[in-house]
């Protein structure tokens, strides 16, 4: 299982722990691309003309969605893992803030339970 101690550091390292999930490279720039397509469609919606009329104009929002959508993953990529660099940082830096946490078990945490009837 593991040692009875959690180090500070570790709950900040990934080390290949987590698998990414199935579509989480793709699921920004496909939210994205289908809100450019449903932006043609609103403003054909508003302009009074049909709604799938000028179909280039809904894959050129579509194509600029998706682009938008991707810039904005790879940004929020950046993001945590610069604050999260910050963060282990701080953690080295100042290791008697960040004692080791015992593991507890749900014996210790849970209340014995007794059902009143």
């Amino acid at each position: 299982m593991g040692s009875d101690v959690i180090d500070p550091l570790e709950l900040l390292s990934n080390k290949n722990q987590r698998e990414p999930r199935f579509l989480s490279s793709v699921y920004n720039p496909l939210v994205a691309a289908l809100s450019g397509f449903g932006l043609a469609a609103f403003l054909n919606w508003g302009f009074r003309r049909p709604i799938f009329s000028g179909i280039q104009k809904h894959i050129g929002f579509a194509i600029a969605g998706g682009i938008i959508g991707k810039y904005i993953d790879e940004k929020r990529d950046e993001y945590l893992a610069t604050r999260d660099a910050i963060l282990r940082h701080y953690v080295e830096l100042h290791p008697e803030d960040f004692p080791p946490i015992p593991r507890k078990k749900y014996a210790d945490v849970l209340e014995r339970w007794v059902p009143i009837r």
